[in-house]
């Protein structure tokens, strides 16, 4: 008798939600999300046509993985600091004083100082470390000023932003410093940068397979622990929809060739005949787009599998109830900002090696991209609310929006007013969405 009352209700629920409602109540996906990707499809399609074409090309979509990678890489960690109602204003300029420590390093300490030959393999190695040190230090001196000196992170970071962009200044007395490391470039991108057609097939059909062993684990759970289970055919189609869309980047990727002189010069160097119609060598993923994808992997794996990921988002839920609770609120600040040091310091290696130069401009105004790309992915400013996927989306949306402003020769001042304005009009949607909840 208790399962037919039971059954009764959530029969009358399915039948007045609509087939839209069923849909997306047997799928379990975030309305939100696919409000953003729905919107992404617009801004690329309008801007696609905008452009004569020339948006939705495998060139420009290819530059954009790239360009994007720097921004996403911060906005996963970004995700955390506003979680716990914090925010870091800092990371740009973090940002470009690690990439100017990281080029002084490579052209000026190491060959001058130590007497590292040019193409050492252990320059880039030992450049890196030194970005991540600092990365870890200056993570941990502001956010020890924030946890445990109970300074704002508004004026800690506010502080930071222009201390640091200072201080990268003052390394060099405002020089740029070229040429970058062989070996430290690879990580920028470019034909060398990235893993050729046959590897970006290769982690395509990686991907796919981690990605359905894991909705299997995930099945398996659920039935282990007797939560209700999505149906077959749900599992199924967004198992069909991932892989395609994984697999239709990698074609993307593997469609954007080598410029010719490249190719000319690559087989004349290992004996290979230029064919009547040339030669295509396709780029592949780039190196920072793998970069990218690793840590928004290991990100979310941390928010989501770990103790750290849980306590962040009892501290941004309800701080005091966390406290009561035996959480080391401060201690997990603190290293939510040195995850966020770290994090800064990948982007600055990214950038330096697209450059082959650090220069002062490096991270210049990166912080509003980076706040507005978590914002825009759901990372309400409240606190407690956020995901690692949705932060990536947002930073790919928002250089969505500054590859096409730039393909349309719009003008710099113009492309401000656009980004500041999106995030105004994201913080404003989070509020309405908060309100509906």
């Amino acid at each position: 008798m208790t399962d037919t009352t039971t059954a009764q209700p959530d029969r009358a629920r399915a039948s007045e939600l609509g087939p839209i409602g069923r849909f997306l109540q047997a799928t379990e996906l975030d309305t939100r999300m696919l409000g953003m990707v729905g919107a992404l499809l617009i801004i690329w399609i309008g801007l696609n046509f905008a452009s004569g074409g020339l948006f939705l090309t495998p060139r420009n979509l290819w530059n954009l993985s790239v360009q994007s990678s720097s921004v996403a890489i911060m906005a996963t960690g970004m995700v955390l600091v506003i979680v716990t109602r914090n925010i870091d204003l800092s990371v740009g300029s973090v940002q470009g004083f690690i990439g100017m420590i990281v080029g002084v390093t490579q052209v000026q300490i190491l060959p001058q100082m130590f007497g590292f030959p040019l193409g050492d393999p252990y320059i880039w190695i030992i450049a890196v470390a030194v970005a991540l040190a600092l990365g870890i230090a200056v993570g941990a001196f502001q956010g020890f000023l924030i946890a445990y000196l109970a300074i704002p992170a508004f004026i800690v970071t506010l502080g930071g932003l222009l201390v640091w962009r200072g201080a990268a200044w003052w390394v060099t007395s405002g020089q740029t410093v070229a040429p970058i490391d062989a070996t430290f470039r690879l990580m920028g991108g470019g034909p060398d940068g990235a893993i050729g057609t046959t590897w970006s097939w290769v982690v395509g059909v990686v991907a796919c397979v981690a990605l359905v062993f894991s909705m299997l684990n995930a099945r398996r759970q659920r039935q282990r622990f007797n939560f209700p289970q999505r149906p077959v055919w749900a599992e199924t189609f967004l198992g069909l929809v991932a892989c395609g869309a994984i697999l239709g980047a990698v074609w993307v990727m593997n469609a954007y060739p080598w410029p010719v002189g490249i190719v000319n010069r690559y087989a004349q160097q290992n004996g290979i005949t230029i064919p009547e119609g040339g030669l295509f060598i396709g780029h592949g993923i780039a190196i920072p787009v793998l970069m990218a994808i690793a840590t928004g992997v290991i990100m979310t794996f941390v928010t989501k599998r770990t103790r750290f990921g849980r306590y962040v988002f009892a501290i941004g839920g309800n701080p005091e109830a966390a406290d009561l609770a035996g959480i080391n609120t401060r201690w997990t600040i603190m290293k939510i900002f040195i995850v966020m040091g770290i994090l800064a310091a990948l982007a600055a290696c990214i950038g330096t090696a697209r450059l082959n130069a650090a220069t002062n401009a490096l991270g210049t105004l990166d912080e509003l991209l980076v706040i507005a790309a978590a914002v825009i992915g759901g990372t309400s400013l409240a606190g407690g609310a956020g995901t690692v996927v949705g932060a990536m989306l947002g930073a790919l949306l928002m250089q969505s929006l500054q590859s096409g402003m730039v393909l349309l020769g719009i003008d710099a001042p113009l492309q401000s007013i656009v980004v500041g304005a999106v995030l105004v009009v994201a913080v404003w949607l989070d509020t309405i969405y908060r309100k509906r909840l």
